[in-house]
């Protein structure tokens, strides 16, 4: 429960600094863990990303302003950190469908999105293999991309890479270096603030790095969930980790960074296993 109440801590710092810079850093904070870990909790919580629902919090708060204050669309934009005009409709209009400036006419409808608060749920009994273990620190070698702070971005980058390095060798040369546990594919996203975030495609290996990239992943303790499927199963056994596991489990996000491990290389019948860094609260 301790969980989701820090959870709705944020969502109530959100709501506080409609008006204001809302630093993620601080959302992190609240919630007790990174930015990154917060926004991938936000998503899979809420079904949106959190760039959307301030978006979708501000404009409705907007429409408000518009409609029932009489507030000049200049003032309005402003007030809600757009200052270009331009960006402020185009946000007004990708919430609620029509111009700011067509707010102010009698029957115009317009949306509004209250906010979110999080609660716990019961669910199907639906049961999810897991163990818990601690590992020393492993190197590991490969290429990287930045990834953005804000996620949703993220989600074009890192299938991209991954594309590029299986048409261009650089996969095929991965696997043949790989020679220290864990064995397989990783895939480890290194979110930690306030360090630069990062994405590594990279074997855990002895050798060399040579003209690829290196890291390493500190010692930690991990929950291990196993899976096989697709792409889009992996993205579903995150979702269940964090809304279903996690809350109930005993345990929060750990500081070091998340591991996909790929086991074999079927893309459409993947086997893999998810590194979840979590510490007993």
């Amino acid at each position: 429960m301790e969980w989701i109440e820090r959870l709705n801590d944020a969502i109530g710092y959100i709501e506080e600094h409609l008006t204001k810079e809302i630093d993620y850093e601080r959302l992190g904070q609240i919630a007790c863990c990174s930015s990154y870990h917060f926004q991938r909790m936000f998503t899979y919580m809420a079904g949106i990303p959190l760039s959307d629902y301030i978006r979708r919090r501000k404009m409705s708060l907007a429409a408000v302003d518009l409609q029932g204050k009489g507030m000049k669309i200049i003032d309005v934009a402003g007030k809600y950190g757009y200052n270009s005009p331009t960006a402020f409709n185009r946000a007004f209009q990708s919430v609620h469908g029509i111009a700011p400036s067509a707010v102010k006419k009698q029957g115009v409808s317009v949306k509004s999105f209250p906010p979110i608060l999080f609660k716990i749920t019961i669910k199907g009994a639906k049961e999810m293999n897991y163990r818990i273990e601690t590992k020393d620190a492993f190197r590991i070698v490969g290429v990287s991309v930045p990834l953005n702070k804000d996620m949703e971005k993220n989600f074009t980058v890192i299938p991209a890479k991954w594309q590029e390095i299986s048409t261009d060798g650089t996969l095929q040369r991965l696997i043949g270096m790989m020679d220290t546990p864990p064995i397989g594919v990783l895939g480890v996203s290194t979110c930690n603030d306030p360090e630069p975030w990062r994405y590594y495609i990279a074997v855990s290996t002895s050798q060399e790095k040579n003209d690829l990239e290196d890291f390493i992943v500190p010692a930690a303790t991990w929950a291990i969930f196993p899976g096989e499927g697709t792409n889009q199963s992996i993205q579903e056994l995150e979702r269940r980790i964090v809304t279903e596991w996690l809350p109930t489990s005993g345990y929060e996000y750990g500081n070091a960074p998340d591991v996909e491990v790929y086991l074999n290389q079927d893309p459409q019948n993947a086997q893999y296993e998810v590194w979840i860094p979590v510490v007993k609260k």
